[in-house]
């Protein structure tokens, strides 16, 4: 398999809602319960692109197989340098290691981007979720039992964290934003760095 990771673009959001939709229908891992359609996905492709936040896709060839973005943590300024992640792979394309690549390529970008925490929230405690995130350098930084409802079942949420760049070792070099956060930077052209195995 030759694996092409690259930014996403609005014309991806038709792949990305299907591979999505799935996963809201089928999973745990989202807890939403109607999947966003193709619009509502450009919608925010653009809004998180404009952020100058990432959001990536695999191809193979003219296949879009998993897709991942990061996003600030939480509105207020102070979580301008923290960040939580989104991944998703189709399902009939985990296990191939995809996602691996996927977070490893998301985590250079987001620190380019000028994020310095990771965190990822891991819904339904999905254990292949968390596998992943730990083969990638992310901790476990707590649980939140019976947050969500769904298929029948309550589930945890996992949170899980890991440092970006000089994480906590400096303040960040922009100074500390006093207003709403500016806009952040992704190099785009920066190479992912190398994976093997999911």
């Amino acid at each position: 398999m030759t694996l092409a990771i690259r930014p996403a673009a609005p014309e991806d959001a038709e792949a990305i809602a299907a591979i999505y939709a799935h996963h809201v229908l089928h999973g745990t891992a989202t807890y939403e319960i109607v999947p966003p359609g193709p619009a509502e996905t450009q919608d925010k492709i653009r809004h998180i692109t404009g952020r100058g936040w990432p959001y990536l896709v695999a191809c193979e060839e003219h296949e879009l197989l998993g897709y991942c973005y990061a996003t600030q943590f939480r509105d207020r300024p102070a979580y301008a340098y923290a960040c939580e992640d989104s991944i998703y792979i189709a399902q009939d394309r985990r296990g191939q290691g995809i996602g691996k690549a996927l977070l490893t390529a998301l985590l250079s970008a987001a620190e380019d981007a000028g994020f310095r925490q990771m965190i990822a929230v891991v819904g339904g405690a999905e254990p292949a979720s968390i596998a992943l995130h730990a083969a990638c350098g992310f901790v476990e930084a707590g649980r939140l039992a019976a947050m969500g409802w769904k298929h029948q079942r309550w589930l945890d949420n996992v949170y899980m964290q890991i440092a970006l760049g000089e994480g906590a070792a400096s303040s960040p070099d922009a100074g500390f934003p006093s207003g709403p956060c500016p806009p952040m930077r992704w190099v785009a052209s920066r190479p992912a760095r190398p994976t093997n195995g999911d």
